[in-house]
């Protein structure tokens, strides 16, 4: 099991200047930092890349498309522009020196047609994940696509969900992200879901309730973590929680208090609540 925390606590735009708050995370203990991919290009991740590993972290990513990139839309240009971007975010991945690539990959964020996922959105989108998922191979990055909870997103909700178009897909570098805020309020149960998507199973985001300090809120945290050792799961567990600290994406992700007197504060409280959970669950 490695450890990795969500930069999006802090900023949706990573660069140089949030270097000395990556190597406090280091000296935290954390394996690895998560970086949003809504901007900037390759070159600007190119030169970001080897600075991260100097600290002696693992750099992955996350992303989520909007409209004009919408995997599932009916619309074959806007899949085409779709794939592109997939291969574009692969290349940032592969220059941060990351192997996961995660985030709801499947759909255009907050974008809603009126009804539920038709067969043909499904079809399309695990038609443009399939070739994504081939061209990161040779990159060493694995795509996981992240269900989200149904005011986020109408395609993929569920594990059942994100299942069906990773079976439709297809390819074996294509996997599940399991987030437990989202599935705290889509599943019944965290021990079935988990389960469902065991063998799928490529990357998982602690994620209190509220969104504030993992372990404080009301998510089912010991049958989370059992589960995920009944699974076999021993990747990235990666802290996803959010402030104010970043007023636009505090404002897009509809976040209007603080959790805590410091987001350090919550990595560090976030930190050694994964590895007591992670500890004291093993079988």
């Amino acid at each position: 099991m490695r450890t990795g925390m969500n930069l999006l606590l802090w900023t949706a735009f990573v660069s140089e200047e949030h270097l000395p708050l990556m190597a406090e995370l280091k000296e935290l203990g954390y394996d690895g930092v998560e970086l949003p991919l809504g901007a900037g290009d390759l070159a600007h991740y190119e030169a970001l890349g080897p600075q991260i590993q100097k600290l002696g972290l693992v750099a992955n990513t996350c992303m989520a498309p909007e409209a004009k990139d919408n995997p599932a839309s009916p619309d074959k240009a806007v899949r085409a522009a779709a794939l592109e971007r997939l291969k574009d975010t692969v290349r940032m991945t592969a220059a941060l020196g990351g192997d996961v690539l995660c985030g709801p990959l499947h759909s255009a964020f907050k974008v809603f047609t009126g009804h539920g996922p038709t067969e043909d959105e499904m079809r399309w989108s695990a038609e443009v994940l399939a070739p994504a998922a081939q061209f990161a191979v040779d990159y060493g990055v694995q795509l996981n696509i992240e269900p989200l909870n149904r005011f986020e997103c109408y395609l993929v909700n569920t594990v059942a969900d994100a299942a069906k178009i990773v079976n439709l897909a297809g390819h074996p570098n294509l996997g599940l992200h399991y987030d437990t805020h989202h599935m705290h309020i889509e599943e019944d149960s965290a021990t079935a879901a988990i389960g469902r998507g065991a063998d799928i199973l490529g990357h998982v985001h602690i994620s209190e309730n509220t969104r504030g300090i993992p372990g404080t809120g009301q998510v089912a945290w010991s049958d989370t973590f059992r589960a995920l050792h009944d699974a076999g799961y021993d990747g990235w567990l990666t802290i996803e929680a959010f402030s104010r600290v970043d007023p636009g994406f505090a404002a897009g992700v509809h976040i209007w208090r603080d959790f805590c007197d410091n987001p350090m504060t919550l990595a560090r409280q976030g930190l050694a609540f994964m590895r007591e959970s992670w500890e004291e669950s093993q079988p």
